[in-house]
């Protein structure tokens, strides 16, 4: 493994782009205390260790370092791809250890969630699926559903324990027909938020369509009327107000993937 990272880095950089991203490192060094949340997530974290692990240097707004790092990213997925497996699952907790209150998180302040109508509300199908109806709420929590005790964690260095209720999402996407050799599914909210997931994630067995949060209908806060509850994910790759669930090939990026932070998003 060792020997394979360094092959890797050695075609990711040339010996000028090293040498430029180290002095343009030392530059950094001062100003890293006011950087923005998501590029302290880059600069202390790509996954495998961190780019200060890989190659000793920082983030700026070179142009050269930004093509350095995302090219990092780009390999970071493709290895998170490689280890994740079906049989490889999240650590299940007891109820006495959940954590309340759970915390509430998003990109807006908590009375600026969502409000909607779950009487209008209606989880819209598109891509590649055999069968795109609208599906009602009522419709949904009829459908056989699982709980599940695990841990959010969260980007920003915290973690907490929730319990979980909904629909196994490999079972929903099999009911609808979804072509299960698609590259993608992709989630559209109604908080304006966006992301996408590999398929091999979404049929995995522990991923689900939440439904309830401790036995109760899902909150406005976490997510009303449905989320997806990925434990081996990091919270932002767990959307929240779901719209639309596309089946698809086109890689369609996420709201904080497109500003920098890691598409496969392992927990």
């Amino acid at each position: 493994m060792k020997n394979l990272v360094k092959k890797t880095i050695s075609q990711i950089f040339s010996r000028s782009d090293s040498e430029a991203i180290l002095q343009e490192a030392k530059k950094q060094i001062i100003r890293e205390l006011d950087a923005p949340p998501r590029r302290l997530f880059l600069q202390r974290g790509l996954t495998l260790g961190g780019v200060a692990m890989l190659t000793g240097c920082d983030i700026s707004d070179n142009a050269s370092v930004e093509n350095a790092l995302g090219k990092i990213s780009g390999f970071n997925d493709r290895v998170q791809g490689w280890l994740f497996g079906s049989t490889r699952l999240a650590p299940v907790y007891a109820e006495s250890m959940i954590t309340r209150p759970f915390p509430f998180n998003a990109f807006y302040a908590e009375d600026d969630a969502p409000e909607v109508d779950g009487n209008a509300y209606r989880l819209k199908i598109a891509g590649l699926a055999l069968d795109k109806r609208e599906w009602s709420l009522p419709t949904l929590y009829k459908m056989a559903q699982v709980s599940q005790v695990t841990r959010h964690i969260c980007v920003e260095g915290w973690s907490a324990i929730g319990k979980w209720g909904g629909v196994p999402f490999g079972d929903f996407l099999r009911l609808i027909g979804a072509d299960l050799t698609a590259e993608y599914v992709s989630f559209k909210c109604a908080d304006q938020y966006y992301t996408s997931i590999d398929m091999a994630t979404a049929l995995h067995p522990q991923t689900l369509l939440a439904l309830t949060y401790d036995g109760q209908i899902l909150p406005r806060k976490y997510g009303f009327p449905m989320k997806l509850r990925m434990p081996t994910k990091l919270g932002y790759k767990n959307p929240k107000h779901i719209e639309v669930i596309e089946i698809t090939n086109k890689f369609t990026g996420g709201y904080w993937e497109d500003q920098g932070y890691n598409w496969f998003g392992g927990s």
